[in-house]
């Protein structure tokens, strides 16, 4: 890369880091040719740092992407409370952290449903438990809170402790633990049938 390159890439990060109020106003009127500015600027990185959590490049990608489409698609109703960078790799690792919970439960679930079924082969229950069990536990978590099931997640398939999350979310301590609380609420009233089984996998 020449120096004249190399001095044009860094003014265009360094005018898009001063010029951050102008970029969200911009992307809030679903400005294309700034949306493709912030795009070509960080994209690469952005996937560097995702193969970093995921190590594995085509998810990598996967999840920039639905990052950028999210910013896309919600841009007008976004409020960036600091630089579009920061916005965008806090992004890019809770994108990241969904991924590795849908792993981490497809795969506890996948176990589950091996060792049901080899158990209640003869009364004929594991598939359809299983099954049961995925769709509900599906349903339960996406009808939680927005707040209240990213706190969940964090917690459970991230492995953050409350003080991390709070952390993250720039949240008290307390609110992560009200948050929890109602969550596990919700989910033990709409999953009371599974409890015993959730309790093995996620300690629900």
């Amino acid at each position: 890369m020449g120096a004249a390159l190399i001095l044009e890439t860094g003014y265009r990060a360094v005018r898009m880091e001063t010029d951050d109020q102008s970029i969200s106003t911009l992307l809030a009127k679903k400005d294309e040719a700034t949306f493709e500015q912030v795009f070509k600027t960080y994209f690469k990185n952005l996937h560097v740092y995702a193969c970093s959590i995921l190590k594995d490049e085509a998810e990598a990608e996967e999840m920039v992407q639905q990052v950028f489409f999210k910013l896309w698609d919600r841009a007008e109703n976004l409020s960036f409370n600091g630089p579009i960078a920061a916005y965008l790799y806090r992004a890019i690792h809770n994108e990241c952290l969904n991924y590795i919970k849908h792993q981490k439960v497809r795969s506890n679930h996948q176990l589950y449903v091996a060792h049901s079924m080899k158990n209640q082969s003869e009364q004929g229950q594991g598939k359809l438990a299983g099954k049961e069990l995925e769709a509900r536990y599906k349903k339960a978590l996406e009808e939680l809170p927005e707040q209240c099931r990213l706190i969940f997640q964090l917690s459970r398939f991230g492995d953050m402790k409350y003080r991390e999350i709070a952390d993250e979310l720039n949240i008290s301590v307390k609110t992560v633990e009200n948050q929890m609380g109602k969550a596990l609420k919700i989910l033990r009233q709409k999953l009371v049938e599974f409890l015993p089984i959730l309790f093995i996998l996620i300690n629900l």
